[in-house]
C-alpha cells in the first residue's frame, strides 16, 4: 500500500528531479550534498511531507554517489565523502579500468545504502540508544583512531605520512580557541577567525594541484584528458563484487555505524572503511588501484546516509550536517521527531523507509547516466578540462561560505598539493588532520574541562578503551607482522 503512495506522480517526480539534481551537485567539486539539500527544502515547503523528505533523500544518496565520478576520472573530490575513493578509483583509471571502478561505485553504493537503510528500519532504536553511549571521551579517541589511519594511507612512507598528517593538525588549530576563545595563528587576518575550512583545501589539493601536473606536462595537453571508452561490463563488476563481498558488507557496517553517531558523516565513515580494509585484507595493491580500495569507501559512505537518520527519527538528533537540516524540515512540515514520531506519523515513517529502498533501486539508471555525461565530457582535450575544471575549483571554493578568500586558500593548498606530489608525500592524511583535528581537540579540552584534569576517564571506561586498543592494534601490528615476515624469510 506504502508503494503505491510513494509511486504517485506528485511524489515519484519531484524524487526523479532530485535526484538527478543530486547528480549534477555531487559531480561539481565543492558543491556538497548538504549544500544541495539546503537548496532544496525551500521548494519543498508546499508540497506535502513524503514528497518533500523524498526530495531530500533522492539528492543526499545521488549526490554522494557522484562525487565519486570526478574523483575517478579527475582525482577532485566531488564531495568530502568521496575523499577516499580518489586513492584507488583514480588509479584504476590511470590504469584504463575507470569504467570498472565506477560500475563498483555505482553498484556498491546501491547495496551499501540499501544495508543502511535496511538496519535503520530494523534496529533504529538500540543501535541509537548505543550511539547516544558516545561522550567526549569516546569521540576523542574515534578521532584519534581516524588519525592513525594516516600511518596505513602513507604506502610504506610512514613518516612522510605523518608529517602530512601533523601540518594538517596544525591548520586545524588556526582560528578562535574553542576554551579561551582566543583568536590563534590568525595574523590578524579576519576570515581565519573561523579556521580553514577543509573543503577548499581538498579542491585544492587533490583538484588544482591535478591541474597544475596536467600543465607542467605540454605535451598531454592537446590529448583527452580521459581516452578510456567508458563501457558497463556487468559480468566483470558482479565477479568482483561477489569475491569481495565481505568487504561490501564490513563497509556498509561501518558506514551505518558511524553515520549513526552525531556529528560523525559519511566523509569520516568512508576513511575509517578505508583504514579498517587495508589492515584487514592486507592487500598491498591498496592504494595503487585495487578493486578493494574502491569498494570499501563507496559502500561506506552512502550506508552512512542512512545510518545519520537513527539518531535523527529515534530522538531528534542531527547524524550530521544534512539531517541537521531535515529535523528543521520536519519542524515546518508540522512532525516533530523522536521516539513518538513511530506511532504517532507510523505511516509516514513507512513511506520514508519505502522511498530509501526505492531510491536505491532507481540510483543504478540515474547513476549510470550520470557517468556517460561526465565521460564525454572528459574526452575534451586536456587543455579544456583542465580550464573547466579550474573553474569548478573556484566556482565550488566560492560556494561554500559566497568567499573570496576561500579560493585563495584553494589556490594556496593547490600549490602545496603540487610540491607534495613532486616530493612524493601522501595528501590523504593531510586531509584526515584537517577533518579530524578539531573533533579531536574540542573533545580534548571539554573532556579535561569536565574531569578537571585528568585523563583517567579516557581510558577506564569501557568504549574508551576499546577504542584505545584499537588504535594501538592498528599502529602495532602491521609492522610487527612485516618483521614476522621478513625473519621467516
Amino acid at each position: 500500500m506504502q508503494l503505491f503512495t510513494v509511486l504517485k506522480p506528485d511524489v515519484l517526480f519531484p524524487l526523479l528531479l532530485s535526484m538527478f539534481f543530486g547528480i549534477f551537485v555531487g559531480a561539481i567539486p565543492g558543491l556538497t550534498a548538504t549544500m544541495a539539500v539546503a537548496l532544496i527544502i525551500p521548494v519543498t515547503y508546499y508540497m506535502k511531507p513524503i514528497a518533500g523528505l523524498a526530495m531530500v533523500l533522492g539528492v543526499s544518496f545521488t549526490a554522494i554517489f557522484a562525487g565519486d565520478i570526478p574523483a575517478t576520472f579527475l582525482r577532485i573530490p566531488g564531495t568530502p565523502a568521496s575523499g577516499a575513493a580518489i586513492l584507488d578509483g583514480f588509479e584504476l583509471s590511470k590504469k584504463g579500468k575507470g569504467s570498472l571502478a565506477l560500475m563498483l561505485d555505482l553498484f556498491c553504493s546501491a547495496l551499501g545504502g540499501l544495508i543502511g537503510v535496511i538496519i535503520l528500519i530494523t534496529v533504529s532504536p538500540p543501535l541509537a540508544k548505543f550511539a547516544l553511549k558516545f561522550t567526549h571521551f569516546e569521540y576523542f579517541w574515534l578521532g584519534i583512531f581516524g588519525l592513525s589511519m594516516a600511518a596505513v594511507l602513507s604506502r610504506g612512507n610512514t613518516v612522510k605520512g605523518l608529517m602530512s598528517a601533523t601540518l594538517g593538525l596544525l591548520i586545524s588549530t588556526i582560528g578562535i580557541d574553542v576554551t579561551t576563545g582566543y583568536p590563534r595563528f590568525t595574523f590578524g587576518v579576519t576570515d581565519l577567525m573561523d579556521g580553514v575550512s577543509f573543503i577548499p583545501a581538498m579542491i585544492g589539493l587533490f583538484g588544482l594541484s591535478e591541474v597544475f601536473k596536467r600543465v607542467t606536462e605540454k605535451s598531454q595537453l592537446q590529448l583527452s584528458a580521459v581516452s578510456e571508452v567508458v563501457k558497463p561490463n556487468l559480468k566483470e563488476t558482479f565477479k568482483h563484487i561477489w569475491k569481495h563481498k565481505f568487504t561490501l558488507i564490513r563497509g556498509a557496517l561501518i558506514g551505518t555505524f558511524i553515520g549513526a553517531l552525531p556529528g560523525a558523516g559519511a566523509d569520516v565513515a568512508a576513511w575509517v572503511s578505508y583504514g579498517v580494509e587495508k589492515n584487514v585484507s592486507k592487500d598491498e595493491e591498496l592504494g595503487m588501484g585495487s578493486v578493494r580500495g574502491v569498494i570499501a569507501p563507496t559502500s561506506a559512505n552512502n550506508a552512512a546516509i542512512g545510518g545519520t537518520w537513527i539518531p535523527a527519527l529515534v530522538f531528534g538528533l542531527p547524524g550530521d550536517s544534512i539531517t541537521a537540516i531535515v529535523l528543521g524540515a520536519m519542524l515546518m512540515y508540522g512532525l516533530r521527531p523522536g521516539p513518538m514520531i513511530f506511532t504517532q506519523s507510523k505511516d509516514l515513517v513507512t513511506q520514508l523507509f519505502t522511498v530509501a529502498v526505492l531510491i536505491q533501486i532507481l540510483l543504478l539508471p540515474i547513476g549510470w547516466l550520470g557517468i556517460k555525461a561526465f565521460s564525454l565530457f572528459v574526452k575534451l582535450k586536456t587543455s579544456l578540462v583542465m580550464v573547466a575544471v579550474t573553474v569548478f575549483c573556484i566556482i565550488g571554493s566560492y560556494a561554500l561560505r559566497n568567499s573570496v578568500f576561500d579560493v585563495y586558500v584553494m589556490f594556496v593548498f593547490g600549490l602545496i598539493g603540487y610540491a607534495f606530489e613532486k616530493l612524493r608525500i601522501p595528501l590523504a592524511p593531510m586531509i584526515l588532520g584537517l577533518i579530524l583535528g578539531r573533533t579531536v581537540e574540542d573533545n580534548l579540552r571539554v573532556g579535561l574541562i569536565k574531569t578537571k584534569g585528568s585523563f583517567l576517564p579516557f581510558l577506564s571506561r569501557p568504549i574508551s578503551l576499546m577504542l584505545f586498543v584499537m588504535i594501538v592494534l592498528v599502529l602495532i601490528v602491521p609492522p610487527l607482522t612485516k618483521i614476522l615476515s621478513r625473519k621467516k624469510v
